[in-house]
């Protein structure tokens, strides 16, 4: 039993709050999708990294630089436990969508590959710019990509399917063991885009059966700039480098290249040694707290939230009930973007509401559910019923505005 279980089930105490300076001030933050509020000790691994410990890695042979060589591996050691992986299959990426550039550029056997309706652009451009050909899944009615669908598109042309694990607007969360059932099936690969699962789910490649994962550390409480690509050891020995530069050689000459084994082949030049180190504090503190508390914290904010919209007759929600984290809707005769400035204002009543209003780098999205944008309300392991109290009552105010 989680050490947050308590009679009304599982509660995150309001005291983690305070460790994250960036919520002081009674800010009610409910943009974590975009980009997670980030907790002290992650702030303090960033500053020993940068300052008493920072040294580079992999090239000096004095005693400072061989320790960060050591916790930068030890970091990549982390990342694998924490996804289930083996560590020599981690690749350090600047964040998800640089991980999909990679695989879609370097994937040996491009042809087609099917992404469902709810992808984010960095899961469809990608594809586009390395020459694939499309097939767009369509979604269920509640807002799931719709893998009967998927299973009467694909055929042996397509080598690759790449799906959200969980939608970035809808929260709706994909069947992953079913998806990859029906990839290889065909003979495709899996791809999932974990940026928002792996803040609030247990994520073990083996179990979901898939062939890529990827996600942003700064999403999971982490820093910007860093991420992990997953790849099967055999896939990843297949594919030749994306970027070349220094330390993802074995010999240069002028003459030719040779490169070394992966992961090294794909992380040319410096690494980002300080937010690796931040991303391992990141991933310490989220296990410390729990994955599956913090997903039964949030559930439980998504249902008090989607139960006090769907009482009102002048919003429309999306997505389905249980969505993961995340609350997307749209309040009638008020644009997102309109409602998000209101809710941003001074106000003495219920204090400052961040909201992500707009598109969420999901246009085709927008188009399928026949809205320019929607308001999003997205939920972390901070979040509290106050928060929701204070977005209800923006709302409340916004609609006397608006009459």
């Amino acid at each position: 039993m989680s050490r947050w279980e308590g009679e009304g089930g599982l509660v995150l105490p309001a005291a983690l709050r305070d460790q994250f300076p960036g919520l002081a001030g009674g800010w009610h933050y409910l943009d974590t999708a975009a980009t997670a509020q980030k907790p002290q000790c992650v702030i303090d691994a960033t500053v020993r990294a940068m300052g008493a410990d920072y040294a580079t890695v992999h090239r000096g042979v004095y005693a400072r630089s061989a320790n960060m060589t050591v916790a930068y591996e030890a970091a990549r050691a982390r990342v694998a436990a924490f996804i289930g992986a083996q560590t020599e299959e981690i690749v350090f990426v600047r964040g998800a969508t640089e991980a999909i550039n990679l695989v879609a550029h370097s994937f040996p056997n491009k042809g087609r590959v099917l992404l469902s309706v709810l992808e984010h652009h960095s899961n469809i451009v990608p594809w586009q710019l390395a020459g694939w050909q499309i097939d767009v899944c369509p979604l269920t009615a509640d807002g799931c990509i719709d893998l009967d669908a998927a299973e009467a598109m694909l055929t042996p042309e397509h080598t690759m399917v790449a799906f959200a694990h969980v939608s970035n607007v809808l929260g709706s969360t994909l069947d992953a063991a079913r998806a990859a059932e029906l990839a290889h099936r065909v003979g495709a690969k899996l791809l999932l885009d974990g940026c928002q699962a792996v803040p609030r789910m247990a994520v073990d490649v083996a179990a979901l059966d898939c062939d890529f994962y990827v996600f942003s550390g700064h999403k999971l409480y982490g820093p910007t700039g860093i991420g992990a690509l997953w790849g099967r050891a055999d896939l990843l020995e297949a594919m030749p480098p994306w970027q070349g530069g220094g330390s993802m050689i074995d010999k240069v000459t002028f003459a030719g290249t040779t490169y070394a084994p992966p992961p090294t082949r794909f992380e040319a030049g410096t690494p980002a040694i300080i937010e690796v180190m931040a991303l391992h504090a990141a991933i310490d503190f989220t296990e410390s707290v729990g994955l599956g508390a913090i997903h039964a914290h949030e559930a439980r904010l998504v249902t008090q939230l989607r139960e006090a919209l769907h009482s009102r007759n002048d919003v429309t929600l999306f997505g389905p009930d249980e969505a993961a984290g995340i609350v997307s809707f749209a309040l009638e005769g008020v644009h997102p973007h309109d409602l998000g400035t209101i809710l941003d204002e001074p106000n003495s009543d219920f204090g400052r509401v961040a909201i992500r209003a707009g598109h969420h780098c999901a246009q085709p999205l927008m188009e399928h559910l026949g809205v320019s944008a929607t308001a999003r309300a997205s939920f972390g392991l901070y979040s509290q019923d106050d928060d929701v109290a204070a977005l209800l009552a923006g709302i409340e105010r916004t609609r006397r505005i608006f009459g």
